[in-house]
C-alpha cells in the first residue's frame, strides 16, 4: 500500500530533538472520551500476564482488530497509544492498547522483566484473540521497542499465524546494538538519563515485591543503560550479557521470514533509531515490507504543520488509513 500524503515537517521542528519532545509533550485534547473500555489479562507464560485495554465494536468479530504495543518505559496510556485507538475505533476497529510485561503498574503479574526479544508475548495474545475471540483480521502496530517486538512476532510467525493480517512499526530499533550507541551519544543525553532513570526506579519496585530476585548493589552507580542491560535485563532474558541481547534481540534478524504486509515508518533524522539499519537487502528485497521515510520526523515525532482536515498526528493517520486500506 502506497501512502500518497507525504509528511510535511513545519521549519520550526525539522531540528529532529524539537520534534520529538514536542511531538511528546505537545497538548491534547479529551481522547477515548465516551469509547467503551474494558481491562483484560493475557496469559503469555504460566506466571506472566499481560494487561490491555479492550475497545470492542459492538460486533467485535466483524470489525479488524488493531493491537497496539508501546515503547520503551511506555505504557497504554501513552499519548501515541491513546491517540491511535482513538482514530481506529472511530474508524470501526477493534483496539486493544497492550502493556508490556511490568508496564502501565503490572509489575506483580510477572516475575521477569520485559526485552526487546519477546515476540512471543504477542503471538500468544494473537492466538488467543483467535482462538477464543473469533477474531481473523488482527494488526499489530508497535512504537519504537514496540515496533522491534511486533516485526520480531511477524517474522518468527512466517505463515504459521493465519490470524495476523499485517503490522505496522514506527520508528522500530531493529538493531539495538547501533540504537544504544547512539543513545548514548552526548547530543542524546536527554533521552538516555530519561531511560536510565524510569528503569532504575522500575528495578527498585520490581525488587520490593520480588525479594532476593535481583541484586541491587551497583544499581545506584550504573550510568550507561548497556550497564543496566548487562546486569539486569539480559540476564533476566537469558542472554548471556548485554551484547547478546543486544543482538540476537533485534528483529533484523528475521524480518526475511516476514510474510504479511508490513509497513515501517520512521524519520531519516530520528535522533537515536540509526536510518542506515533500513537500508538492509532483506527489507528492500522482502516484497512484504513496505519502508516510509521521510526526511524528517524525529523519533516517533511526525508532527505536520498542513494538516488537511486532520489533526497534526501525521504517523496516526496512517497507520489508520493502513490498515483500512485507504488510499490518501
Amino acid at each position: 500500500m502506497t501512502v500518497h500524503r507525504a509528511f510535511a515537517a513545519p521549519a520550526l521542528l525539522r531540528n529532529p530533538h524539537l520534534m520529538t519532545l514536542t511531538a511528546r509533550y505537545w497538548p491534547r485534547g479529551p481522547l477515548l472520551a465516551g469509547i467503551p473500555t474494558e481491562a483484560r489479562f493475557f496469559r503469555v507464560t504460566p506466571d506472566t500476564q499481560l494487561l490491555g485495554f479492550c475497545h470492542w465494536q459492538p460486533d467485535k468479530t466483524g470489525h479488524k482488530t488493531v493491537v497496539l504495543v508501546h515503547g520503551l518505559e511506555g505504557s497504554s496510556d501513552s499519548h501515541y497509544m491513546r491517540g491511535i485507538a482513538t482514530k481506529a475505533y472511530t474508524f470501526g476497529m477493534n483496539v486493544i492498547r497492550l502493556n508490556q510485561r511490568n508496564c502501565g503498574g503490572t509489575e506483580h503479574l510477572t516475575p521477569t522483566l520485559y526485552n526487546s526479544g519477546l515476540g512471543q508475548d504477542f503471538r500468544k495474545v494473537v492466538d488467543e484473540l483467535a482462538s477464543s475471540d473469533g477474531l481473523e483480521r488482527i494488526w499489530l502496530v508497535g512504537y519504537s521497542m514496540g515496533g522491534n517486538l511486533v516485526l520480531r512476532t511477524a517474522g518468527e510467525a512466517g505463515t504459521e499465524q493465519p490470524a495476523l493480517a499485517g503490522v505496522v512499526a514506527v520508528c522500530p530499533n531493529i538493531d539495538p546494538t547501533r540504537c544504544v550507541d547512539a543513545l548514548e551519544l552526548p547530543s542524546n543525553r536527554i533521552y538516555h538519563h530519561h531511560f536510565l532513570i524510569s528503569m532504575k526506579g522500575r528495578m527498585r519496585r520490581k525488587s520490593a515485591l520480588y525479594p532476593g530476585q535481583w541484586d541491587l548493589a551497583a544499581l545506584n552507580d550504573i550510568r550507561t543503560l548497556r550497564l543496566f542491560d548487562d546486569l539486569y535485563t539480559a540476564k533476566d532474558g537469558g542472554y548471556l550479557n548485554g551484547a547478546d541481547y543486544y543482538d540476537r534481540a533485534g528483529a533484523r534478524h528475521v524480518m526475511g521470514s516476514i510474510a504479511v504486509p508490513t509497513t515501517i515508518i520512521t524519520a531519516q533524522d530520528d535522533p537515536f533509531i540509526p536510518y542506515g539499519m533500513f537500508e538492509s537487502s532483506v527489507i528492500s528485497h522482502n516484497p512484504a515490507i513496505t519502508l516510509i521515510a521521510p526526511r524528517h520526523g524525529g523519533h516517533c515525532g511526525f508532527l505536520q504543520s498542513h494538516a488537511n482536515g486532520e489533526d497534526r498526528y501525521w504517523a496516526e493517520n496512517r497507520i489508520v488509513e493502513l490498515i483500512a486500506g485507504i488510499r490518501s
